[in-house]
């Protein structure tokens, strides 16, 4: 677990990339000079210039990249205000951890590293070096790593306008969780649920309480079960994925025996500052709920945005929806229950997406269409056991959009289905029949 926080720190940093591309700019220049050094100029003076012209180019090298270095940085954080208040503040980590940009700022750097150790080579004529030393090697991959900027700096640019379109933020979101879907829940099994009734417990002898607050994303299951056999008990993880833990709120209650080191309960679980992919499927459910209320606002007024946020949700529920759920009771080698982790239900997932929506959605009638149609199609493919939540859900909708539209053509135009939720259909001459 350890050795994960550092790799996920260091993957949702802005630094890293460009310190690795730093590393090899210096190592590119301790190597170019090397072997001018040691077989002399390999570059006749016709390409690399006399002393002085080296220094000026090494210079304007050096002046420009640091001038590129910066404008990518401006432009990084402007994206990263203009997510903020457009979209959500969760699609902040999205923008950080995006490798292109982190690539640009990392080939600036390096050429600017490189430009800069290669200059303080430069010797001007002397009387024991009438010619002085110009290390041409260096000078032509200066020049080679110029034109790779010059094309980097415009693929980032094209890179960053393709990212402000919120439909490359709604995919990206999308195509994450959906993977993280089939990681978590691989298997389709449209027969009875796994059990989850609550396991029969020996007594409580001990408890772990959090040692610092944070959020609860990652679990070393393989971990917990191997510090459960050790001690011949069974640990049951309080907190759900995604959940807040105050400082001093138990994590963990262990039954039937005592584990002599908490801190190595402790160190199966990792705490942080906000919810993430790494196993919080809700997350990315939410991080879509919010792209969709968020666009629904009155300040934004945008609910062809919110239907592109549906879209995905509603692939994500389809697939979700006839695959087995997990009870989160885990066993040792020889049968005996060593650990429970709670785990979110169907009907949890399908809460998370709608309640939310729900209220937002009867101020539009193409977002409630798209609703009703999302909630008509999954009813049609659900298990017998996960249809109750859809009807429910339908129902509570229909209700609200009776309230909230006034005419009675409204009303039903709202509630017909719509999988594309905008422009006319079949059934509108129909509805326009009945209301005269």
């Amino acid at each position: 677990m350890k050795r994960f926080r550092i790799w996920d720190y260091l993957r949702s940093s802005l630094w890293f990339v460009p310190i690795l591309c730093v590393l090899v700019g210096v190592g590119l220049s301790f190597a170019t000079i090397a072997i001018d050094r040691s077989v002399g100029t390999v570059v006749p003076r016709s390409l690399s210039g006399d002393p002085d012209a080296a220094l000026a180019i090494l210079t304007t090298v050096a002046m420009s990249m640091v001038t590129l270095t910066g404008l990518v940085l401006t432009i990084t954080m402007v994206v990263v205000q203009l997510a903020m208040g457009q979209f959500t503040p969760r699609v902040i980590r999205t923008i950080l951890r995006d490798r292109p940009s982190q690539f640009a700022i990392g080939v600036f750097v390096a050429t600017f590293a490189h430009a800069m150790l290669v200059m303080r080579e430069v010797a001007a004529p002397s009387r024991s070096d009438p010619n002085g030393f110009v290390p041409g090697l260096a000078i032509v991959v200066a020049f080679v790593l110029i034109l790779i900027s010059i094309m980097v700096l415009v693929s980032y640019v094209h890179h960053i306008g393709q990212s402000l379109r919120v439909a490359s933020l709604i995919d990206s979101i999308g195509d994450d969780t959906r993977k993280l879907l089939f990681e978590l829940y691989p298997d389709i099994d449209t027969g009875e649920e796994s059990a989850t009734d609550d396991p029969r417990l020996d007594s409580l002898q001990q408890v772990v309480p959090a040692p610092s607050p944070g959020v609860l994303y990652k679990i070393d299951e393989r971990e917990l079960v191997e510090a459960a056999a050790s001690a011949d008990a069974t640990i049951v993880l309080l907190p759900r994925i995604g959940d807040f833990v105050p400082q001093g709120a138990p994590i963990f209650n262990v039954h039937g025996g005592t584990v002599a080191d908490g801190r190595r309960l402790l160190r199966a679980v990792a705490l942080g500052r906000e919810r993430t992919l790494h196993q919080d499927l809700g997350y990315g459910f939410q991080m879509l709920v919010d792209l969709a209320v968020r666009s629904l606002s009155n300040s934004m007024g945008d609910p062809t945005t919110a239907v592109q946020a549906l879209d995905r949700l509603h692939d994500c529920l389809r697939q979700l929806i006839q695959r087995r759920f997990p009870s989160g009771h885990h066993f040792d080698s020889t049968g005996r229950l060593r650990l429970v982790v709670p785990k979110l239900t169907w009907q949890r997932y399908l809460d998370i997406v709608m309640d939310d929506l729900r209220h937002y959605a009867v101020s539009s009638i193409q977002v409630t269409r798209r609703l009703v149609a999302t909630l008509e199609d999954l009813a049609t493919i659900a298990p017998a056991e996960r249809r109750p939540p859809l009807d429910r859900q339908l129902e509570l909708l229909r209700n609200m959009a009776s309230r909230a539209f006034s005419e009675k053509y409204d009303r039903e135009y709202a509630l017909d289905l719509g999988q594309q939720a905008h422009g006319s259909h079949p059934d509108r001459v129909v509805l326009e029949s009945l209301i005269r």
